[in-house]
């Protein structure tokens, strides 16, 4: 009972920001907040939304199986953010830009943006819904089910308490929650790393050199070329998987576009880009203590190394308080994700597949239809219940961000125009072939790919769209 009162006081909350901040909105407050907001906000929000639900609960348990190397790619992170800041951004402000693909229509044409803005729905559709389901199982599994809550009431619930609150302020509304949820995802990670540290009878400093003297805490790994954990590896994948999903992805800039100047937007983006690399440390050192408190009370890591901080926040075994934390941080950190991205799949289609960017009729309707399709996506998934399936759905995801890539790399960097119908179909052969070099080199080297192969689908469609060029 306590559960369901914190999550609906938590809904409340968000009420009442989406009522504060969506009087007299209009589809450009919906869309673009006006331009207008308040760069520190949109930095501190932009922390939490781009913590999802998953990594809220997955970060902790990656330190079972490649320690802290994660750190190597939050690096690249940094100068991933800064080439978004300096060199995407200038472009998009100066064109004064509602979606970031109609600068496809104004560089190569009519069919790259079209094709541009289609990727984005596909990947962002299907990639929030399969997070947004791994979250709703993760709560249900570890939560609601002691309550008797079922599943499809979880989702047609949650979904819905999402629309309510984004679907007249959008945009401009969630600057303000996001900030709002990045408060409620820091307070409940600090407080579950001071319960743990308490369970472990240790001061903070205390706390500090065990994690630091723990075998699960390398961070740098030089050696071993072939591993997808080397240092060059994970740093330059950092660095492109922030130019992709981050630069290039309408959900994620979508935010940023509402500063009042380029320069603030450039100060927001390089202050979360900052940020990523504490935030992590923090989520992966809760790992490391977690490690300890399973081996002090003789409890066996999980083999889904996902279910470790689970396993102790969301059973009881640490008291009820953790329970409401943990819930507290998987719903902040998962709506934050989930919102924005219903209300960026909104604004692409009005703006970029129908170019009706002024209808309300329009942007309403279409707001509702991506939260219904939310709900059967979820429910879809929660039918199939298959984890290979699952993982399927996230590597063709992955896979249709690179030609996004190669088709802005290809704008940006060179002067050539394309030839228009030309364009569609190099998006879609040269994520096939990246899966045939991708299988052909694993099968004959041993060679695994990891995010490199971002890079490697980018250049494909570079290398097509250059053999199409005018």
């Amino acid at each position: 009972m306590v559960i369901i009162i914190t999550i609906l006081a938590y809904f409340s909350i968000l009420l009442v920001f989406s009522r504060l901040t969506s009087r007299r909105a209009t589809n450009d407050t919906f869309y673009r907040a006006n331009r207008r907001s308040p760069w520190y906000m949109v930095a501190f929000g932009m922390i939490g939304a781009s913590i999802s639900g998953i990594t809220f609960v997955s970060v902790p348990g990656m330190v079972v199986k490649t320690d802290m190397s994660y750190l190597q790619m939050c690096l690249g992170f940094i100068l991933g953010y800064a080439v978004v800041a300096f060199v995407l951004l200038p472009v998009y402000y100066r064109l004064n830009l509602t979606t970031i693909y109609s600068y496809l229509q104004t560089r190569l044409g009519q069919r790259a943006y079209k094709t541009g803005a289609s990727f984005f729905l596909l990947s962002k559709l299907i990639g929030a819904a399969v997070r947004f389901y791994v979250v709703c199982i993760i709560l249900q599994r570890f939560v609601l089910d002691q309550l008797g809550v079922p599943f499809v009431l979880t989702v047609v619930i949650m979904v819905g308490l999402i629309w309510l609150y984004t679907r007249r302020g959008g945009i401009k509304t969630l600057v303000w929650t996001d900030s709002f949820q990045t408060l409620c995802m820091f307070f409940a990670l600090l407080l579950i790393i001071y319960h743990v540290t308490s369970e472990l009878n240790l001061s903070l400093g205390e706390a500090v050199t065990a994690i630091a003297n723990d075998s699960h805490s390398r961070i740098f790994i030089w050696d071993d070329w072939a591993s997808k954990l080397n240092f060059w590896k994970m740093f330059f994948s950092g660095i492109f998987v922030v130019i992709v999903m981050t630069g290039l992805d309408q959900d994620m800039m979508q935010k940023n576009l509402t500063c009042k100047t380029l320069r603030d937007a450039q100060k927001d983006m390089c202050t979360y880009g900052l940020a990523f690399v504490p935030v992590n440390l923090l989520f992966l050192s809760l790992g490391i203590l977690l490690m300890m408190l399973a081996n002090k009370e003789g409890i066996a890591i999980p083999q889904m190394t996902d279910d470790l901080l689970p396993m102790f926040a969301a059973t009881g075994s640490l008291g009820t308080l953790i329970i409401v934390l943990f819930t507290i941080g998987i719903v902040a950190t998962s709506f934050s994700s989930a919102d924005s991205a219903i209300t960026a799949l909104t604004t692409s289609w009005c703006v970029d597949i129908m170019e009706r960017k002024d209808d309300e009729k329009l942007r309403k309707r279409t707001h509702l239809g991506f939260a219904l399709l939310f709900v059967v996506f979820i429910l879809g998934f929660k039918i199939v219940n298959s984890t290979s399936v699952i993982d399927t759905i996230y590597i063709i995801c992955s896979y249709t961000y690179g030609p996004l890539l190669g088709l802005f790399a290809f704008g940006l960097f060179t002067r050539w125009q394309v030839k228009d119908r030309a364009v569609p179909y190099i998006a879609i052969v040269s994520p096939v072939i990246c899966f045939a070099i991708e299988t052909i080199t694993r099968q004959t080297t041993g060679y695994e790919f990891g995010y490199e192969l971002l890079m490697v689908n980018g250049l494909l469609t570079f290398v097509g769209l250059y053999l199409c060029r005018k």
